[in-house]
């Protein structure tokens, strides 16, 4: 049988082209699988630690008590209206630890939160349509939106990020205008002032600017002598004025500090005025009284 150049040429070309996808393939499926790395939480509360950008997942067993205890109270809730309800609060717990929840991801910080409102979201599309929530659909609705509330305000993720490192800053801090004759390194360290406020370097503190200070200009000052002269008047003012001056011819703005007069009484010091003499009649009066109501009890 003659041999087919073409033929062989257009399978060896094929062979290659095949092994090269599958490699490519492989290599493709390999890197896809690694980046999407996973991690499970024990509990829907507390912290869970990974990688940033990592997926944040709960078993469906964390959540499948708060689930049936949602589902048992709307069943009683449920009992009086529709007797048959059909809501099975076992098969909900279990539906529901058979499933694994993705709730959120590490965020590309030193941390986060996943609150319960997406925890709860998460266990509301894994039970969607699940015949242990009962037999109808406006019961099913009420059953699943029990057990997302319940979820929702008893749970709640704190994640951590494993390989976060904070962002250093290059930046220098600008130094004042006064500050250009300090020296701004110093042994031990480089940089600005103060080395950019690294804790344990050394630095400079930059000179302080007391341009701003309001200072005495030279030549306007006033002596002690001027300021508090012995005869106690000061340039420009009036002299004290004492209660023996006459101050009828004095303006209306200068007088003396005060204008008391002391009121003159209508009898001498030694008078006794009215209401003493009264006081002693009535005493009198008292007494007498007293004296009378003794002796007719000794009389007696």
């Amino acid at each position: 049988m003659p041999k087919n150049p073409t033929w062989l040429r257009t399978r060896g070309v094929l062979s290659v082209t095949a092994l090269a996808a599958l490699v490519t393939g492989g290599a493709f499926l390999g890197s896809g699988t690694a980046s999407a790395a996973t991690t499970l939480a024990n509990q829907c509360t507390g912290s869970v630690s990974g990688s940033m950008g990592d997926t944040v997942a709960l078993p469906g067993s964390s959540v499948s008590a708060l689930a049936k205890q949602a589902a048992a109270a709307k069943q009683q809730s449920l009992l009086w209206l529709i007797p048959l309800n059909g809501v099975d609060p076992n098969g909900v717990a279990n539906a529901l630890s058979a499933k694994t929840l993705t709730v959120g991801t590490v965020p590309s910080s030193s941390g986060g939160t996943i609150d319960g409102k997406a925890i709860g979201s998460a266990v509301n599309q894994a039970l969607q349509g699940n015949a242990a929530l009962g037999w109808s659909a406006d019961t099913k609705k009420q059953v699943l939106d029990a057990i997302t509330t319940s979820v929702t305000s008893n749970c709640g993720l704190t994640t951590l990020a494993t390989h976060y490192t904070p962002p250093t800053s290059s930046s220098t801090p600008p130094s004042s205008s006064s500050s250009s004759t300090s020296p701004s390194t110093s042994s031990g360290s480089e940089g600005g002032p103060l080395a950019n406020l690294i804790p344990g370097s050394t630095g400079t503190a930059p000179q302080r600017d007391y341009n701003g200070i309001p200072t005495a200009t030279p030549g306007t000052a006033v002596a002690p002598g001027i300021r508090y002269p012995a005869n106690g008047t000061l340039p420009g003012s009036a002299a004290p004025v004492t209660g023996g001056q006459d101050t009828q011819s004095q303006g209306p703005d200068v007088r003396n500090a005060g204008n008391a007069e002391s009121l003159a009484t209508s009898g001498g010091a030694s008078d006794v005025q009215l209401p003493m003499l009264l006081a002693v009649i009535v005493l009198a009066g008292v007494t007498a009284g007293l004296v009378r109501t003794w002796a007719l009890r000794r009389a007696s």
